[in-house]
């Protein structure tokens, strides 16, 4: 809610903001709380995270939506933009003692309408396969914490398996599960697969099948999350050391590394075609690391704490085969026609589509424009564009010239806010005024310096500060962490304060995006066109609701 009486516009909770395609619009009434909408006392609490599935039913309502708050678990129908939330009528309810879920992912392989598998982490470090619709529990794993006894930090199935699935633990480790087997009642015994640089495979050694598979051990400290790659091809981690690790999941191989700028890395995911991964942490950046080049291209900044999510828009990508197009030098108008943003439902699904049949080794010309976003711990949600890549897949030579345009991100939109109506098409070429100023607001506006009472997990953490800062030193300047200087810098084209509390939440969906903050509010913003609700909605955005309008 905006604050009254005269409030700092900064400090106010926005409602609506606006982008190149449109108006994004606050739904209050398809806002999905705990029925009774009281806010969340989340100190001390695993992170609020929101999983969806499609059900595939008859009646054209097939999304379902899966949200931890504290102890408790809730799955819902989503009925995103069309229609307002009842949660009077959640399909299953559970609340757990001596633990809390952290994390959950849903087989969107085996979903139908009358069975659904959700896997859910959890605090001590269980993971646990339910049926929400069923309201049954098939299977508890890790129960007597013989595998690992630190908490879950991320659960996600094998794409295209319907009994594979990876979970990673705070204690830096990643195992491989087979639903089918079962996890022994001894603690099990390892053995040596393939071993690299700061990582190491294990099989587990045993006369029958049994849980884990394998057993990776990546980084140093927690492994905070990882990510499959569009083809399932290749897996993406985001470790406390402050490393991207990307490995070849079947090879169990290193393909490539990143250091970040400052601390731990928080999150990761990887562009709809694969080519690029995207990362944020506890330096407050967002950075671009291309798969090809294994390289950092770019860092986006805008945040003024931790980036907890970031993602991809599949939604407002727009794709082209074929040959690189000519240097455009038009008017804004027509720059507006060649790479608007986001053109419809066709067009939407159509780049989704062509995006998710590429992978990381086609060698074809493609011009794309992205659009990824991010949430952090400053109650900021900022989206961001890399501009527009009309390389192919091809790897670059020798080292990359800080004054020149790297090939793998030839061009971007160098404007502040979208919001303001400014736009203009610049290269990456940054002024060294601007450069060191933001050396200076970056250094003064570290997230170290935004620590509050209410930031546990950053507390927690602050022994270890001494150690990270002589790690980064040994880093910084190298192709690993080049410097701040040595990158593009990108703006965002949207950066607003969305809530009162931390945010952990950030998806795209077609006709939305949905957030969560720690206060257990999941939010619909519903893209521009895309408002179906009752005419009552219409005045929402000057309605209050919860603690985010």
């Amino acid at each position: 809610m905006a604050a009254e009486g005269g409030g700092k516009e900064m400090n106010e909770i926005k409602t609506q903001f606006t982008t190149r395609e449109g108006v994004y619009k606050l739904l209050t009434h398809s806002e999905y709380s705990r029925p009774n909408r009281v806010p969340f006392n989340s100190q001390g609490s695993n992170p609020v995270k929101v999983s969806f599935v499609n059900v595939n039913d008859q009646s054209g309502n097939g999304d379902r939506i899966c949200f931890n708050v504290g102890r408790e678990l809730y799955f819902y129908i989503y009925k995103g933009v069309r229609k307002a939330a009842d949660l009077s009528k959640p399909i299953d309810k559970r609340i757990y003692k001596g633990t809390q879920p952290t994390c959950h992912d849903f087989n969107p392989i085996t979903a139908t309408a009358e069975s659904v598998s959700l896997l859910v982490g959890f605090s001590a470090g269980q993971v646990q396969l339910i049926d929400p619709i069923k309201k049954e529990t098939s299977k508890l794993f890790n129960e007597e914490r013989l595998i690992d006894k630190s908490r879950v930090t991320c659960v996600r199935w094998v794409p295209g398996s319907e009994s594979l699935f990876l979970v990673a633990h705070s204690s830096g480790s990643m195992y491989l599960y087979n639903v089918e087997n079962t996890c022994g009642t001894t603690a099990p015994h390892y053995q040596l697969l393939k071993q690299g640089e700061n990582y190491a495979v294990h099989t587990c050694k045993s006369k029958s099948a049994r849980n884990p598979l394998l057993r990776w051990t990546v980084g140093e400290g927690a492994l905070n999350e990882f990510a499959f790659s569009p083809d399932g091809k290749y897996l993406a981690c985001a470790s406390q050391d402050g490393f991207l690790r990307v490995f070849g999941f079947d090879a169990a191989e290193l393909h490539g590394t990143m250091k970040s700028y400052f601390g731990g890395l928080l999150c990761v995911c990887w562009s709809p075609d694969g080519r690029y991964i995207v990362a944020g942490g506890e330096d407050d950046l967002v950075t671009v690391w291309s798969f090809s080049d294994c390289r950092v291209i770019a860092r986006g900044h805008g945040h003024k704490s931790w980036v907890s999510v970031v993602a991809f828009d599949h939604c407002t990508t727009s794709v082209e085969d074929g040959d690189p197009p000519a240097e455009f030098s038009g008017s804004d108008e027509e720059f507006h026609e060649q790479i608007h943003f986001g053109a419809g439902r066709d067009r939407a699904n159509s780049a989704h589509s062509r995006l998710s049949k590429r992978n990381s080794t086609d060698s074809r010309p493609v011009s794309v424009t992205y659009r990824f976003g991010s949430v952090g711990q400053d109650t900021q949600l900022c989206l961001g564009t890399n501009g527009k890549d009309t390389s192919s897949n091809s790897s670059t030579s020798g080292n990359p010239n800080p004054n020149s345009l790297p090939s793998t991100l030839p061009r971007i939109i160098d404007s502040a806010f979208i919001a303001t109506g400014v736009s203009k098409f610049a290269t990456l070429s940054l002024h060294d005024s601007r450069k060191e100023r933001h050396e200076k607001d970056h250094k003064r506006n570290h997230s170290m310096g935004h620590i509050s009472s209410k930031s546990s997990d950053k507390l927690n953490q602050l022994s270890s500060t001494r150690t990270a800062k002589a790690e980064a030193a040994k880093t910084l300047g190298t192709t690993l962490c080049p410097r701040m200087e040595d990158l593009p810098l990108l703006e965002p084209l949207v950066c607003k304060k969305i809530a009162h509390e931390r945010l952990t939440v950030l998806i795209f969906l077609e006709d939305c995006l949905v957030t969560a903050c720690q206060e257990g509010f999941v939010c619909t913003w519903a893209r521009p066109g895309k408002v179906g609700l009752l005419s009552s909605q219409n005045n929402a955005a000057n309605s209050p609701s919860g603690t985010v309008v």
